[in-house]
């Protein structure tokens, strides 16, 4: 059987890049496609085997470090693949990698992260946020995602099977594509954490410093809090803002190595996450240290934090809900046994992700003829 891997861009690495990973390990002899691709990431990536084709992007200027500015040629280029000679295709798609062009002879199985989300449930924030509203620009932006919402929904009929990150991320499909899923939960490398049952006085959260993850709104309500310790590793547009708001109480780190962010999960009181994410690897990172969790409850995390058992929800994003959903916490301590919580992470493991992905591959590959 020849296999077909597809993933959006790989310039840099992320959670849907380490997905992408996890399915590769299990066809180390096929093609991987992608519209760009960094050296480093591919090396990083342990792509060893794998022969790596780009798209025409790869080759226009900046387009390694800005291959965003070229959204408009996204559709145009992903199509340009000839995969008719492979058996089975698996696209990771988090923007138009399931969009590949297949025949009827070939199954194509689609890992969906989410469907575009500047595209779809973002879009208003996005122009908003770009400061596009009104100018001769946002017009032209506001055709281009017209345009590739169309084709987003007619290219969903290219999938045979849509596999999604979370029962989130499956009503989101079955709104916008029409489409049922299966979901497989992520895998979470919860092998590189250690449990640890001695907290230490602060709280900890984590997020590239863009306007959707609101790290903004948990740095004002620490602000309103200034007995409580909070620190922020992360950077990103949002930075300079963020700092302005930020009080004697609160530390801004910045970008920091992976045994930093550790140390900081494992030896915080809580993490505090107020994105509404598709899943969210981070509090699943932090239940692996048993870190209880305060979270926004909406998304994917409402599947992977369980209610006064590995973490709290507060129901509004704003600064008010945040505030009263520290004080509960700190109300409500003894509920949270370290030991116990990693026990839960333990269910979203990069193991048992390969083995559910694997099995489920091996049932839908049977229909090639």
């Amino acid at each position: 059987m020849k296999v077909a891997l597809i993933h959006d861009w790989l310039t840099i690495i992320g959670g849907s890049e380490l997905v992408f990973k996890e399915i590769a390990s299990l066809y180390p002899d096929a093609d991987i496609y992608t519209l760009v691709a960094q050296s480093e990431t591919i090396e990083k990536l342990e792509f060893k085997r794998h022969k790596v084709y780009t798209s025409f992007i790869q080759n226009l200027p900046f387009a390694k470090t800005k291959y965003r500015n070229y959204l408009p040629l996204f559709t145009l280029a992903i199509e340009q693949f000839d995969l008719s000679s492979y058996d089975l295709i698996i696209s990771s798609s988090h923007a138009v990698a399931k969009g590949v062009l297949t025949h009827s002879g070939q199954v194509h199985v689609c890992y969906c992260h989410s469907p575009m989300r500047y595209a779809w449930d973002l879009y208003h924030q996005y122009i908003k946020d770009s400061g596009l509203n009104g100018s001769v620009k946002s017009y032209f932006v506001k055709l281009v995602l017209h345009r590739i919402r169309q084709w987003d929904v007619i290219s969903s009929n290219r999938v045979d099977y849509f596999i999604s990150n979370s029962n989130y991320i499956g009503k989101r499909i079955k709104k916008i594509y029409n489409r049922e899923s299966v979901t497989i939960y992520p895998n979470v490398a919860v092998h590189e954490f250690e449990v640890s049952e001695v907290k230490e006085d602060f709280y900890f959260t984590c997020s590239r410093l863009v306007p959707y993850k609101k790290i903004d709104l948990i740095v004002q309500a620490f602000a309103q809090m200034p007995e409580k310790k909070l620190f922020v590793i992360g950077d990103g547009p949002d930075s300079k803002k963020i700092k302005k708001m930020a009080t004697n109480n609160i530390t801004l780190l910045g970008y920091q190595p992976f045994e930093v962010l550790k140390y900081y999960l494992s030896k915080s009181k809580a993490f505090v996450f107020a994105a509404e994410e598709d899943f969210g690897i981070l509090p699943v990172e932090a239940q692996a240290c048993g870190t209880p969790v305060i979270a926004y409850g909406k998304g994917g995390v409402t599947e992977t934090v369980i209610e006064n058992e590995t973490g709290v929800y507060f129901n509004d994003q704003n600064v008010s809900s945040i505030i009263k959903a520290v004080m509960f916490f700190e109300s409500n301590m003894k509920l949270f046994d370290p030991v116990k919580i990693a026990k839960h992470a333990s269910l979203f493991s990069s193991q048992r992700f390969k083995r559910e992905l694997s099995e489920y591959l091996s049932i839908v590959a049977s229909d090639i003829k």
